[in-house]
């Protein structure tokens, strides 16, 4: 290509700075060899596009784009050709593609970019390499390109450190649904940059109904454009498979919602707690006669790290509440005063504390004169279905949340209680991920939750001096004596 050629297809390509979906039409050889019988995107693809175009019309807006669905429908299509419009329509682009995997990015999203590229029209105006595509001209190579990043959480600056005052940045999620919290946390500081054009774009088939990648179809879908893509809609996907998956599986069942039609699943393949339980938990109300009967218990979940707090929670019966939380303290008398007083104050018949870090809040209660308990973890549960006291403690709540228990309208509790997953086991016995295996994943220490399963870990009476007497016939009668 001469000198002349190749200023001319920058001018050419520059036309399509705000019109992805032109650019595609333009820059591949629809029709011709490998794309022999493709006239173009598919209609969803060619949605998306419009979407960004639109969106390019509103000066100093991050565009966002998310989109679910089932497998098969060229999603990765659809991710290089964003790639190649991003970085060949505006000078200086910088960007980053991550996936959920390093596997899923160099074997699915990053080769089906180099096959683009090498259907590209401008292909010798940019290097691609097995790791990044940047400007053939030496002295743009350093600002003038998009990566391909594997996250990390014990390293996310990469994400953080992706500014382009004044210019264009590009930043896309493959498999989104999987990449943790902190990755989405700390992409959002790319989002700053005055005058600049900003497109973020997540993909990804909807494994979990919790995390970023849900909020943007939910809490956060204010903020985002949002797609679903059903594979049976699509050219390209394989009908055959699709239709056996249905007709053994069925249409409404979860393997077909996520695969399939590209919605989230009623519960996540490892999820233990079902949102639905949650959403009809949450903010529930019920009449002081169906829970004053039974005992008050306190759960007291200890922080773990500076990063956790402490949660003190009231069960009684079916009616559940947050009595206080407080960032880390490491004063134990401060601790245990405070727990007292609410136990005093709320007339609790127990207050059951975590022994993982709460010893010294328990010793602390001793010296008070407080008959507290401590519940380990670990040790052994009193069911031989679940694998340790944890487990147990949770499998209680779950039914407890199914069998009509009330929590407050609170955010946080309802994301902890659905974020735990189980882990596997030869033996078939319910054993949840750790709190360690939760933050790798980027989910919060659960503690609110926590806090309220402890309060099912030991059977609770109601303390005989509490008891209402009623008399009949000139004898007490103690109302609770049965129980």
């Amino acid at each position: 290509m001469t000198r002349t050629d190749m200023l001319a297809l920058v001018d050419a390509l520059a036309q399509f700075r705000h019109d992805p979906l032109g650019f595609v039409l333009f820059a591949f050889p629809w029709g011709k060899g490998e794309l022999k019988g493709k006239k173009g995107p598919e209609e969803w693809q060619r949605k998306l596009l419009i979407d960004i175009r639109d969106g390019l019309k509103t000066p100093n807006e991050v565009i966002r784009e998310a989109v679910t669905s089932g497998h098969g429908i060229g999603k990765s299509t659809v991710v290089a050709w964003i790639v190649l419009w991003g970085i060949s329509t505006f000078p200086d682009t910088r960007g980053v593609v991550t996936a959920n995997t390093d596997t899923q990015l160099k074997t699915k999203t990053w080769p089906e970019l180099m096959k683009w590229y090498n259907r590209f029209i401008g292909k010798e105006l940019f290097v691609c390499t097995a790791t990044a595509i940047f400007s053939a001209e030496e002295s743009h190579q350093k600002n003038w390109r998009i990566d391909a990043i594997p996250w990390s959480e014990s390293n996310p600056e990469a994400f953080a450190g992706l500014h382009n005052q004044g210019k264009r940045i590009i930043l896309i999620f493959d498999e989104a649904s999987a990449i943790p919290n902190i990755i989405w946390e700390v992409s959002e500081g790319a989002m700053t940059d005055a005058d600049t054009e900003i497109i973020w774009a997540v993909f990804g088939n909807p494994t979990r109904n919790t995390g970023r990648f849900f909020d943007c179809f939910h809490r956060d879908r204010a903020f985002w454009n949002t797609h679903r893509v059903d594979s049976r809609e699509v050219s390209v996907s394989n009908k055959s498979l699709i239709k056996q998956w249905i007709e053994s599986r069925g249409l409404d069942s979860d393997f077909v919602k996520v695969r399939v039609l590209g919605e989230f699943p009623s519960t996540s393949e490892l999820q233990f707690i079902p949102r639905h339980y949650v959403d009809r938990a949450r903010g529930r109300k019920i009449h002081p006669s169906q829970y004053d009967f039974a005992p008050v218990i306190i759960g007291v979940d200890p922080a773990w790290t500076g990063g956790d707090e402490i949660a003190i929670v009231k069960r009684q019966g079916l009616a559940g509440s947050i009595l206080a939380t407080f960032s880390k303290n490491d004063d134990d008398f401060q601790m245990a005063n405070r727990i007292a007083q609410l136990e005093d104050e709320h007339q609790a018949d127990a207050v059951i504390i975590d022994m993982g870090y709460g010893t010294g809040i328990y010793s602390a209660g001793k010296h008070l004169g407080r008959d507290w308990l401590l519940v380990n973890f670990a040790e052994k549960s009193p069911n031989v279905g679940y694998y340790n006291l944890r487990a147990y403690g949770w499998g209680r709540m779950k039914n407890w949340l199914f069998e009509g228990g009330c929590i407050p309208d609170d955010q946080q509790l309802c994301d902890d209680l659905i974020g735990p997953e189980t882990k596997p086991r030869d033996d078939g016995k319910i054993q949840l991920e750790s709190k360690e295996s939760m933050k790798k994943r980027g989910l919060a220490s659960p503690n609110r939750a926590d806090a309220f399963a402890i309060t099912f870990m030991r059977e609770v009476r109601k303390k005989e001096d509490k008891c209402q007497l009623q008399w009949a016939n000139g004898q007490a009668y103690d109302l609770f004596g049965g129980v």
